[in-house]
């Protein structure tokens, strides 16, 4: 019976560290994030840059762009929609659910967009 039990919570907790592997957002960079758009739909990522733009309190939520030297022009500044916000400058790690055509109306479309970003400064 002991031994029955060690080899149940042995595997419990191989399943629990594997399940919190597979649930970690993928670290992406700028240019990956773009080549693999279609595969990372409404997928989490993870990606460090730096904040090149900022624009605040934007249809209640706060636009980041985000470049990490990675990418050619038209595939190097990610869009980040987020409630927290950064500086232009800061180098940050942006942890968010990648969307695709996202349309907020009046000319506003975005082929590309990391939503609902977290932002924690880079060390």
């Amino acid at each position: 019976m002991k031994r029955l039990s060690i080899c149940l919570l042995a595997a419990a907790l191989c399943f629990g560290s594997a399940a919190t592997l597979a649930s970690a957002p993928a670290t992406k960079t700028v240019e990956a994030v773009y080549q693999e758009k279609e595969q990372l739909k409404d997928q989490q990522v993870q990606i460090r840059g730096k904040v090149i733009k900022v624009n605040n309190g934007i249809m209640s939520r706060n636009f980041l762009h985000l470049q990490d030297g990675t990418g050619q022009q038209g595939s190097n500044d990610l869009t980040v929609t987020s409630q927290e916000t950064a500086e232009v400058g800061d180098e940050v790690v942006v942890t968010g659910t990648v969307s695709l055509g996202v349309d907020f109306g009046s000319g506003y479309m975005y082929p590309l967009l990391i939503e609902e970003a977290t932002i924690v400064k880079a060390k």
